[in-house]
């Protein structure tokens, strides 16, 4: 099963990112409130192809520079050793065998790390837009970190001898057609830190029977990104502490901001004249 892969160069995407930030600055002007509505989408759509650039630019940059990536991963493989946590080789193994449950976890590492992304923040900005602008300020720190981190090439598991690469075994690898996307950008996981992000901010918002479906995908993401060995567990915990430190951040930045602006919008008293000093 060939799974293919549609990107756009960071070039192309800084571009698209700017005619939509134009024309939904424009659009802002507008007397309609369809067309305020439609700018207001198309600049945050702007500030998404700018992330996405960012992620392209970043990836071009860590590859040039591949001394070190193999050797901090098997660091990374020691490390893991002191954690309670199973190694990647048992969690693959219980998957290896069974074709069907393989080839669904590739598709869903390929297919639904930017799918759900992007309906997250269309549901966001659509049923909840007094929590969209917060939600995707923590989005956009959250991936710079990581992006920032990634800078230092680090291999992910499949590349190591041991841990089979699920994707090539089937045709469905990411990295062998369509976008030639980095490698070597295994720490952090970007896919853990955005599927954590929609699984907390979609049980703590949507009011909905539904919303367990947001920390579901979290758990299937961080199962899926190690049993495929694109993943260390290690790169799902790094990327879930810039995401935590980023939410912590942005909040008490946030509260504060709220709080200054309330102080200084609150009514002054009137000066109460003395009371008279009786002798």
């Amino acid at each position: 099963m060939l799974v293919q892969t549609v990107g756009l160069p960071w070039q192309h995407s800084v571009e698209v990112a700017t005619v939509l930030m134009v024309g939904g600055g424009g659009m802002a002007l507008s007397n309609s409130r369809v067309l305020r509505a439609a700018g207001a989408f198309a600049r945050e759509t702007a500030m998404i192809g700018v992330l996405y650039a960012l992620w392209e630019l970043v990836g071009r940059l860590s590859v040039t520079g591949t001394e070190g990536a193999y050797q901090r991963a098997r660091w990374i493989e020691r490390s893991e050793r002191n954690l309670p946590l199973p190694s990647e080789r048992s969690v693959q193994h219980l998957l290896l065998g069974h074709r069907l449950i393989v080839e669904g976890a590739n598709l869903y590492y390929a297919a639904m790390h930017m799918t759900v992304m992007l309906t997250f923040l269309i549901w966001l900005f659509l049923r909840h837009r007094d929590r969209y602008r917060p939600v995707r300020m923590v989005m956009a720190w959250t991936t710079l970190g990581c992006l920032l981190v990634q800078l230092v090439p680090v291999a992910p598991p499949r590349m190591l001898p041991g841990i089979t690469d699920t994707g090539m075994i089937y045709d469905q690898s990411v990295y062998s057609h369509g976008l030639p996307i980095d490698q070597l950008s295994a720490m952090p996981s970007v896919h853990v830190a955005w599927a954590v992000l929609v699984g907390y901010y979609t049980w703590r918002i949507s009011p909905s029977h539904w919303r367990y479906i947001g920390p579901a995908h979290s758990i299937i993401t961080i199962f899926v990104v190690v049993a495929t060995g694109n993943h260390w567990w290690l790169d799902g915990i790094v990327a879930v502490a810039i995401l935590t430190i980023c939410a912590s951040t942005l909040h008490v930045v946030r509260t504060g901001w709220c709080a200054a602006l309330a102080r200084r919008d609150a009514p002054r008293q009137p000066l109460q004249p003395a009371a008279p000093v009786l002798r």
